[in-house]
């Protein structure tokens, strides 16, 4: 049995860790922490639900099966990336550019996360009811 797709997520969570464990050090190297809510979102939903998703897939592994895991994947790093990218922007004072951006990114890790629901909510409901 394959656990490609938990092996992807707690992979990519420990890279999406990294990073917003760099920008928080940056942010206190310079003692400007005007990225704070970037540092936090990356935190969240890069490494702890990445972390989430690689242990239920891993648990789970009906809820692998599919092309709906594969969506999800894509649509939870595009989110993340997008929402990093636009609170980055947001909170650089550049409104104008990053509002759009994080409000779109945020729609799209709505979605995901409907999509994680569907996905789970399917995989245990074959389970059989106890005796």
């Amino acid at each position: 049995m394959t656990h490609s797709l938990s092996n992807h997520f707690l992979r990519a969570s420990v890279l999406y860790a990294l990073a917003g464990m760099a920008l928080g050090i940056h942010m206190a190297a310079s003692r400007d922490h005007g990225q704070h809510a970037t540092h936090a979102h990356l935190m969240l939903f890069g490494w702890i639900g990445m972390t989430l998703y690689a242990l239920v897939y891993r648990l789970l592994p009906a809820t692998a099966e599919g092309i709906l895991p594969k969506l999800h994947a894509s649509l939870a790093h595009l989110g993340l990336i997008g929402l990093t990218a636009g609170l980055y922007l947001l909170y650089a004072d550049r409104i104008a550019t990053g509002e759009p951006i994080a409000a779109v990114a945020s729609l799209a890790l709505f979605a995901n996360m409907a999509l994680f629901g569907l996905i789970v909510f399917r995989a245990t409901g074959r389970a059989a009811a106890p005796a």
